[in-house]
């Protein structure tokens, strides 16, 4: 079993979206997806905006009703083995909590980006010296995007890394969010099933 980590502002719209579709597709994997929010409400459900979206890309919607929030704290940090943040902002925040972490901590875009630009073979390569563990596995190949960061052609806008918060915005701003985002998890989850045992 692995660990995923996602985290937002108030963790009612981005950062349980992204739980609830990582966890969808990668349910045969068997994975803990779990998310917060760095000024997380207290058990607060989704918005009906970011429901819908999760119900419209595939989530049941017994699953997003049951979402409830929760505040970021340093013991959520020490146990996922890939956190995926939805700004560069909220990255920072995790840094700050849990600076050990920082080597599995990414915006969900920019591991997206990253990853995309290693070779398959190396981050197979780095999940096989792993072992066979999953947690582990997906460790390893969390630390070679990140000894990518620097190689990579950086963004001409960094805000590219981010996924705009739609919290009391129109609904344009909701689909706007999810256009950022539904790539990132796609993304992310060809990237673990590439590694998986």
């Amino acid at each position: 079993m692995f660990e995923i980590l996602t985290v937002c502002t108030g963790n009612i719209c981005r950062s349980p979206l992204a739980e609830l579709l990582l966890r969808a597709r990668l349910a045969d994997l068997s994975p803990q997806v779990a998310s917060a929010g760095t000024r997380g409400l207290a058990a607060a459900p989704m918005t009906p905006e970011a429901a819908h979206i999760a119900v419209a890309l595939g989530v049941l919607e017994q699953d997003a009703a049951a979402h409830r929030s929760r505040f970021l704290t340093e013991k959520h940090l020490t146990s996922p083995d890939l956190i995926l943040t939805m700004t560069r902002e909220h990255r920072r925040a995790v840094a700050e909590l849990a600076p050990s972490r920082l080597r599995s901590t990414f915006t969900i875009r920019e591991f997206g980006r990253i990853a995309a630009a290693v070779p398959e073979a190396d981050l197979r390569a780095a999940a096989d010296e792993a072992g066979t563990e999953a947690s582990a596995r997906l460790r390893a190949v969390a630390s070679v995007v990140a000894s990518y960061r620097g190689l990579v052609t950086p963004l001409g806008d960094p805000n590219d890394d981010d996924v705009v918060d739609p919290y009391r915005q129109p609904w344009e701003t909701y689909l706007l969010s999810a256009s950022q985002l539904e790539p990132a998890i796609t993304a992310v989850a060809a990237t673990v099933r590439a590694v998986a045992v």
